[in-house]
Parts: C-alpha cells; structure tokens; sequence
C-alpha cells in the first residue's frame, strides 16, 4: 500500500498522454538520483510515465524533489544533512555512500568514486563536498526489500 502513496505520474490534466509521450520523456535520466526509482515502474503502455519516488525523496515547498546528502568538510564526512534539489546538486562533488572513511569522518581512500554535473568521476578527498547518506537511496520503498539487489540480473 506505501508504494501506491509514493507514485508520480507525468499523465492526467497539463501532462502527458499514453499516445504522445516518446522514449526520451520515459527513460531514466541522471536528475531521477535518489528521487525516482529507477527499477520500480509498470510495464506496459504506462512504461516510464508513472514511477515511484525513492526511498528518501521528499517534495519540497515548491513542488520540487529532493533527496538528501551527508556534508563533507575538508576530506571530513560531518553529520549535517542537506535536501537538495537536482539543479542544486549539480554544482557540488557528491562520494557514493559506500565510500571508505576512518573513526574520525575521514575519507581514506587515495581516490574516491563521486557524481559531479551528471558524470561519474574520481577524486581526491579534499575535493568531495557532499556524500549519499545510503547505497539504498536511489531504489523505492519496494525495491529496496529485494534481497542482494545489487547482484539480481
């Protein structure tokens, strides 16, 4: 029933129709990080046009969506966290959730896995400014209870 509260439709009034919508307003694109779930969507002519939100995604005052993110100070993963919206997050380095770091918050890998302006990348540690707050962030509700998800062909 949870998954039913959390979907998102592009159809109805000043939306999208079955008919008219093409492959590019259904697919997956990199702004849907940690807002809308990739995997959880219907098959069939609804294909890409209604989908989940992800499992820590919230609306904000204006409508828009967004996901949260753990601040990184001077290599130093803090406990502030901090919604963002896609258009914001494209100007910071943001480190994969399952990014190695010490007792302390300190990243200690020599170069760390990051997103930055919608591209995958590796980083110094001095340059990351924001960190995934799960590995399960990007998944709904639902899909985040399939067991070993990560290995499921």
């Amino acid at each position: 029933e949870i998954t039913h509260k959390r979907r998102i439709s592009a159809l109805g009034p000043g939306g999208l129709t079955r008919e008219r919508a093409g492959f590019e307003v259904r697919d997956v694109h990199p702004t849907h990080y940690g807002r809308v779930c990739p995997i959880e969507t219907p098959e069939g002519p609804n294909i890409g046009l209604i989908n989940s939100l992800a499992l820590y995604a919230r609306t904000n005052e204006y409508g828009f969506l967004e996901t949260p993110y753990v601040r990184v100070n001077n290599s130093k993963v803090t406990d502030e966290i901090e919604y963002l919206t896609a258009i914001d997050e494209g100007q910071y380095v943001i480190a994969q959730a399952n990014a190695s770091y010490d007792k302390e918050g300190r990243l200690t890998d020599e170069l760390v896995s990051c997103r930055h302006r919608g591209e995958f990348t590796l980083v110094s540690p001095d340059r990351v400014e924001m960190m995934d707050v799960a590995p399960s962030q990007i998944v709904s509700v639902a899909a985040s209870l399939i067991p070993f998800l990560e290995h499921d062909d």
